[in-house]
């Protein structure tokens, strides 16, 4: 009885899915009826999911959509609803979802960065749009850092290292030199994927002082450049003599000569490693190898061959690409370097996975009250994708319930639907590499029938061919239709007709008698319509005189008739062509009414000429061939394709060859030189004349070759200089005997599909190839590695076996061997398959975890026997999530992650963690069925790490001389917020910076006000919070003091500064010389304080030396110092515990050395001191002064100068900047910057101006007249104390060409 049932449920859903495939509507496509029936949401455009932005314009996120009614529009950014009507800055398009943020008018791109999606709904249901993520590009600045110049001995190898700032997208790198030409590569020099620079050898023709490393951020049109590099090379021979010249002679030893090196792999290191790319993208693979020869890079890949058309080589083969990779790709891909001395390689293993991709993606649906339907959503992808199902946009588990809907994995079964059965319908497919999100309507309608065909439409058709009347309709239910002839004929039935499913009637082969009044009428059970249509017969276009073969002596006339016949009613236009062209634009080709003639013939005339005629209905077309001869003194000869062959004859035969011979026919003037056989197969291929062999011209018989059971019939081909002859007659048919097969099927597998089988699958032999009739297949196996015999069985013509009752995943021997009636092929060859896998036995024991840092966990599993697995171990998959924030104690969803590790790899990186807080893991091995069970959870924690910038800060109530701010804490405190960081400074009218005040503020604290500021004054506010491990990211704000009011007292003398809401020093202030320094600060605080100075050499671990200041003097003079030595210095007050100012770090002037001048010693001065001696003396009185002022300087003088201390004196050697000292990095910027208030860099600062000046100002750089390119766009102003850049982006549109 259970069994009856089965089999009744399975038949009842085999016929629910039949009448959805006949019963489903297609809406056609016109626009009057699209207009009338309702209809649900589509989405027609949107925005791609990764949407890369640019921050300086206006965001334009698109999103369109049809229905009926016009759908409205609603949008969520980052899951939630996105109120637009509350930002200022972001609109809707109308009649539209499109959405506009407007940018350029104040707004900031950062501030929507996020995930929006966009729904379109209407009372039919709802369709939304993919997640689109939107993400400011980025092209910030190179960290600065001190670059050494590269001391390197000849022959040696050599990476310069680029290291370019992280963009969104990332940029493009390129090295150049300081002219802007690019650096030279070869097999010895070139850059790698990284963007390195690598040098297999070094030769002296490398050394030079500007490897210049630029980053091209293609998105905002920036380019940013890195310090230049120095490279300085030392021969062989130049070493030694340096050695000798400086060592006695008991210390000389020679510098070893440039020694050949084998090679060595500089990238990628070690001996193997893997790499995982995407179906679809581009495979690149690099291997780059140091060594004396300069190695040569071959690739290989093991077990295989690189795939043809897909493979190319780039940079000097040393990169290896492979485009629009798939699974087969693949594999171990084996890099060898090889130079005279020896090799070395690198197996890179490729595994390409692939992100969902659509087999049958749901198509609308649409339906009739009580009918049923399918929705089906199938995808596939590396690993296999998950489907889920939405309606409406929200989850189908927690969706309004539907009786008539049931959902069943892919697929969505509908059962006796009715209107309000309408709905939009999601399919996402998604694994870790991506997704796919597709909306399918059910929309169901009640209409009746509707004619789409205008009424009394005429057709004309050709007699003898068919004639298609149409009758398009639509209704729901889907309506019947019939056809009748006249207005009161009969229904049409019988052969002479094929009725369409869409209402067309056709007439296979329609005659004069077929003419008339045709009528459509279409019924359900809403109503009834009907259309007639008129069919007019015409007589077919015919060529009764064609045009025909001509040769012709060269200057002569020729002539091709084409007369034709045609329907009276039909108006015909007859075109000649030349070798399917038009005809030349000559006056010797006249075109008749029935003839084309052309006048004084030459040889570019011979060619195949065509008529042809066209009327509305029909074309016909005739063509003959004019060969234009030279004028002989004889009478022309006649040259012409040779007639075929005749009177074949077969003899000889055997069961595996035939003799056939024949008689040639007229060659007419032109040697035949070759003679082409070919064949019919009448009991296999019918009609179909397939080559056999060709044999010169000079034979008149040939051997053929024969296969059994074959029926044979031969014709011949005569072939000379002119063309092919016509086939001859062929001759009588010769079936040759049956016999036993020749070959076996190829591409024998055993594959398991269930854990108790095993499917042996194989090519079948194609037709000719059985040999006989009664071709089957005879299929053997045995379990591989046990004493058992071989199981066979006899199966049909098929192409699949399947055994069932296997053990788990045991290796088989497999064969199979093709036989027909007469016997067996020879015997074939074994392959090893394996029965089907199952899930694994056992978890992954001996779980640990190691915490790295507070974003990275590193985790190790001991294997599980190859026994356990039952299958092939594809590898094992890390489960971790998050339980909870250690520093809020609040728990949310749990987002579990996935990690798969390839291989029998026991242990793995995690990376991505979030700080602070506590997580769990646990291990599970992977074979080719799945999954095993889970190791028991691992719990694991990680520590504080920085705080994410403040939730928000906001000024308000603004008053003359005071501002309020008002704080969030972060989103992302990880770890407990220990205080904030307040630093704040005024701009000026020229956006110059003053001066920077810090406040360190509690971290219960939510709000500050900050009193005596200047009036109408703006200012800039940095705010970051801070744990114990350090400071989070800052957000910035500016804000502006009121205007002086009428009647309200300008502030007194000293009142516009900042007051602190503790007692402070700051601006300390050094002016060294040789032996002393003057020390000057700022003291904001109580009155009456007694301070102090500590110092000390700068980098020294000895303690503090302490001097009093008497009385409350702002200034104290250092005396006793060494001359040339950097000094740390401080300055506090007594009384008050830990309350000091900042280290400043100053260098004394070196030793002054004796300006005397020994005249006597400059032997090139002599001559000159006797012809002007008196002239001399004075110079060098001036001389002496000159340089004996240069070594000490008031500081008085100093102070005016406003000399930034961060900008180093010119270097006295080649004119350019000396480089920023380490602890004024991160100083403010001061009014005496060198960078003009115009935010221009000239060219007279320096040649380094683009190094030294790289805080993103807008500029323009001219050399020799000619325009170059701005620099790198808008750029915020950091904080005196962030993070400065030595770099400058390089002129734009001078390096387009480059790259």
């Amino acid at each position: 009885m259970t069994k009856k049932m089965s089999m009744s449920t399975s038949k009842t859903s085999l016929v629910l899915f039949l009448c959805q495939i006949i019963s489903a509507l297609d809406v056609p496509l016109d626009s009057k009826l699209l207009e009338e029936l309702s209809q649900p949401p589509t989405i027609t455009q949107q925005s791609p999911k990764d949407y890369i932005v640019d921050p300086r314009e206006n965001i334009v996120i698109q999103c369109e959509a049809k229905g009926k009614p016009p759908p409205s529009f609603s949008w969520t950014r980052n899951g939630t609803h996105f109120d637009i009507d509350k930002d200022a800055q972001v609109t809707m398009k109308p009649n539209s979802g499109t959405l506009v943020i407007n940018i350029m008018n104040g707004g900031k791109a950062e501030a929507y960065e996020g995930v929006y999606q966009c729904t379109a709904r209407n009372e039919r249901g709802a369709a939304v749009s993919n997640n689109i993520v939107i993400r400011p590009s980025r092209s910030p600045l190179w960290t600065k850092e001190k670059l050494e110049p590269n001391h390197v001995r000849e022959g040696d190898s050599l990476v310069l290292h680029c290291r370019p700032p992280v963009g969104l997208p990332p940029p493009i790198i390129f090295w150049m030199d300081n002219a802007f030409q690019r650096l030279p590569q070869s097999e010895r020099v070139s850059q790698g994927l990284n963007g390195d620079l690598y040098f297999s050898n070094v030769q002296p023709e490398d050394t030079r002082e500007d490897y210049i490393c630029y980053a091209r951020f293609n998105h905002t049109q920036t380019i940013q450049q890195k310090q230049p590099i120095s490279v300085k090379v030392f021969s062989m021979d130049s070493l030694n003599d340096t050695i000798a010249a400086n060592l006695s002679d008991t210390d000389i030893y020679g510098a070893k000569p440039v020694t050949e090196r084998q090679p060595v792999l500089l990238t990628p290191t070690g001996s193997a490693s893997t790499k995982v790319e995407l179906r679809g993208n581009v495979l690149l693979l690099e291997c780059i190898a140091a060594g004396l020869p300069t190695p040569v890079i071959r690739w290989i890949k093991e077990g295989g061959e690189l795939p043809a058309n897909r493979t190319f080589f780039e940079n000097f083969k040393k990169t290896l690409k492979i485009i629009d990779v798939s699974e087969a790709d693949s594999g171990n891909y084996k890099c060898i370097a090889r130079n005279a001395l020896g090799s070395v390689h690198h197996v890179i293993s490729v595994t390409v996975k692939a992100a969902p991709y659509w087999i049958t993606a749901p198509r609308n649906l649409v339906l009739s009250p009580g009918e049923d339907g399918t929705l089906i959503c199938r995808a596939n992808g590396s690993p296999k994708p998950s489907i889920s199902w939405l309606a409406n946009g929200v989850p189908i588990a927690i969706a309004p319930e539907d009786p008539s809907r049931k959902v069943d994995g892919d697929t969505i079964i509908f059962s006796h639907v009715q209107e309000r059965s309408s709905a939009v319908y999601q399919c996402n497919a998604s694994n870790e590499y991506g997704y796919l999100l597709a909306n399918a309507f059910v929309n169901v309608l009640a209409e009746p029938p509707r004619i789409l065909t205008p009424a009394n439409k005429l057709y004309q058709v050709i007699a003898d061919s068919p004639a298609l009347l149409d009758c398009a309709y639509f209704g729901s239910p889907k309506p019947e239709i019939e056809w009748f002839k006249g207005v009161k004929g009969s229904i049409l039935r019988g052969n002479e007709y094929v009725f369409h499913d869409n209402g067309t009637l056709e007439i296979p082969v329609a005659q004069k008698s077929n003419a008339g009044t045709y009528t459509c009428v279409a019924r359900n059970e809403l109503g009834k319509i009907q259309n007639e249509v008129q069919l007019e017969i015409k007589d077919p276009t015919m060529i009764i005189k064609q045009p025909e073969y001509k040769v012709i002596q060269r200057y002569g006339q020729v002539s091709f008739e084409c007369i034709i016949k045609h329907d009276s009613t039909l108006l015909p236009t007859v075109t000649w062509l030349k070798d399917n062209d038009e005809l030349p634009d000559d006056e010797r080709f006249l075109v008749g009414k029935d003839n084309l003639t052309i006048m004084n013939v030459t040889d570019k005339d011979d060619g195949t000429y065509t008529c042809i005629v066209n009327t509305t209905l029909d074309s016909v077309s005739a063509s003959a061939v004019l060969t234009v001869v030279a004028a002989p003194p004889t009478p022309a000869i006649i040259y012409a394709r040779p007639n075929p062959p005749f009177d074949l004859e077969l003899t000889g035969q055997l069961e595996r060859s035939i003799d056939l011979s024949w008689i040639p026919g007229d060659e007419n003037n032109s040697p035949i030189t070759s003679f082409v056989v070919e064949f019919e197969d009448a009991l296999h291929e019918p009609g179909v004349w397939r080559y056999q062999t060709e044999v010169p011209g000079t034979q008149t018989m040939a051997q053929l070759k024969l296969s059994p059971y074959v029926n044979y019939s031969f014709r011949v081909i005569a072939v000379n200089r002119i063309g092919r002859s016509q086939p001859s007659e062929p001759s009588e048919q010769y079936l040759t005997k049956s016999a036993s097969p020749d070959e076996n099927p190829a591409n024998v597998q055993g594959i398991g599909s269930e854990p108790d089988n095993l499917v042996i699958t194989w090519e079948p032999l194609k037709g000719f190839q059985s040999n006989g009739p009664g071709l089957q297949y005879k299929v053997s196996w045995r379990q591989k590695d046990v004493d058992d015999e071989w199981t066979s069985v006899i199966v049909a013509n098929v192409s699949k076996y399947i055994v069932s009752g296997t053990p788990t995943f045991v290796p088989y021997e497999v064969k199979v061997q093709a036989l027909n009636d007469l016997g067996y092929a020879p015997e074939p060859s074994e392959v090893i398959g394996h029965s089907g896998e199952d899930l694994p036995m056992v978890a992954p024991g001996n779980v640990q975890v190691h915490v790295i840092n507070s974003t990275l966990a590193k985790v190790h599993w001991d294997p599980v026997p190859l026994k356990s697995v039952r299958g092939h171990l594809q590898g094992y998959k890390v489960y971790y999530w998050k339980v909870q924030s250690l520093s809020r104690r609040s728990r949310r969803h749990i987002e579990k992650k996935i990690l798969t590790f390839r291989g029998n790899k026991t242990f793995g990186m995690l990376p991505g963690l979030e700080p602070y807080s506590s997580y769990k893991l646990n291990v599970r091995v992977v074979n080719g069925k799945g999954e095993g069970p889970a190791s028991p959870d691992k719990v694991f924690k990680t520590p504080e790490g920085v705080p994410s910038s403040p939730s928000f800060l906001k000024i308000t109530n603004p008053t003359l001389d005071s501002l309020t701010l008002e704080w969030g804490s972060p989103t992302h405190p990880n770890g407990v917020l220990t205080s904030y960081t307040l630093k704040f400074q005024p701009i000026n009218n020229t956006h110059e910076l003053g001066p920077l005040v810090e406040i360190r503020i509690p971290a219960n604290e939510s709000s500050l006000i900050l009193k005596n500021l200047n009036y109408s004054t703006r200012y800039k506010f940095y705010f970051n919070a801070q744990t114990s491990v350090g400071s989070g990211s800052q957000i910035t704000e500016e804000a502006v003091t009121i205007m002086d009011e009428a009647g309200i007292l300008r502030p007194a003398v000293g009142a516009g500064k900042v007051q602190p809401l503790y007692p402070r020093i700051r601006n300390v202030t050094t002016a060294a010389a040789e032996t002393y320094a003057n020390i000057s600060w700022e003291y904001e605080g109580p009155d009456h304080a007694n301070f102090y100075v500590e110092y000390g050499v700068a980098g020294s671990k000895e303690d503090w030396k302490k001097e009093i200041v008497n009385g409350s003097r702002s200034f104290f003079v250092l005396k006793g110092l060494t001359p040339g030595t950097a000094y740390k210095v401080r300055v506090g007050a007594e009384g008050l515990s830990g309350f000091r100012s900042s280290e400043d770090v100053f260098e004394t002037g070196p030793a002054m050395a004796s300006r005397q001048v020994d005249i006597a010693t400059q032997g090139w001065f002599i001559g000159l001191m006797c012809a002007v001696a008196l002239l001399i003396l004075i110079l060098l009185i001036v001389c002496f002064i000159r340089r004996n002022k240069g070594g000490k300087y008031p500081v008085k003088e100093k102070e005016d100068a406003h000399a930034d201390p961060e900008i180093q004196p010119m270097k006295e050697d080649d004119g350019t900047f000396g480089e920023y000292s380490d602890a004024e990095d991160h100083k403010p910027l001061k009014k005496g910057s060198r960078t003009p208030s115009d935010r221009t860099v000239k060219k007279e600062d320096s040649d380094d101006s683009l190094v030294d000046y790289g805080e993103g100002v807008n500029g323009q750089f001219n050399e020799d007249g000619s325009f170059i390119g701005q620099y790198s766009g808008k750029k915020e102003k950091e904080p005196a104390e962030g993070n400065e850049s030595s770099e400058a982006p390089s002129p734009v549109n001078a390096m387009n060409s480059f790259v």
